[in-house]
């Protein structure tokens, strides 16, 4: 007795992990020129830092949450959700050594956040769709199945 053929990954929550891989790439790239800028001497850009980390924090619960989603009910790979709970809590980390002011651990800490982040972005994007599910016109019978490949073909005369 043979079991009924899996139905498709759904192709969703793929795109969803995209769309937060690119927010939160975009938002570390956004972190780092605001780090640069307050060591530059523009003082103001530390309280934009600070409410970038923030959304960035937010994002990658989200991204957690989306990862979730990608493994189940998606039936996705299981990396991203790892990798996405590792984020979450480096992001956590280097959000209380932020304020703490332990810089030596800030810094480093941040090169290895945007680092994971950017190899977390290459890797969703990377990852192939599920195919979009055919959608079926009724044939000559109504039934509305599609032709099976490899079936007989008729060959109007």
């Amino acid at each position: 007795m043979t079991s009924p053929p899996a139905a498709p990954a759904p192709r969703w929550p793929l795109i969803l992990l995209r769309v937060t891989s690119t927010t939160l790439g975009l938002l570390a790239v956004l972190q780092v020129m605001l780090a640069g800028s307050f060591l530059n001497g523009t003082y103001e850009s530390l309280k934009d830092h600070e409410g970038n980390a923030m959304t960035l924090a937010t994002v990658v619960v989200l991204q957690l949450a989306v990862a979730v989603l990608v493994r189940w009910p998606g039936r996705g790979p299981l990396w991203p959700l790892w990798s996405t709970a590792v984020l979450t809590v480096a992001v956590i980390g280097q959000i209380t050594a932020g304020y703490g002011r332990a810089l030596g651990v800030h810094v480093t800490l941040g090169v290895l956040l945007v680092s994971g982040i950017l190899f977390a972005l290459v890797g969703a994007w990377r990852e192939p769709l599920p195919a979009r599910a055919a959608v079926a016109e009724p044939g000559p019978d109504g039934s509305g199945r599609l032709p099976r490949p490899g079936g007989p073909v008729e060959v109007a005369k």
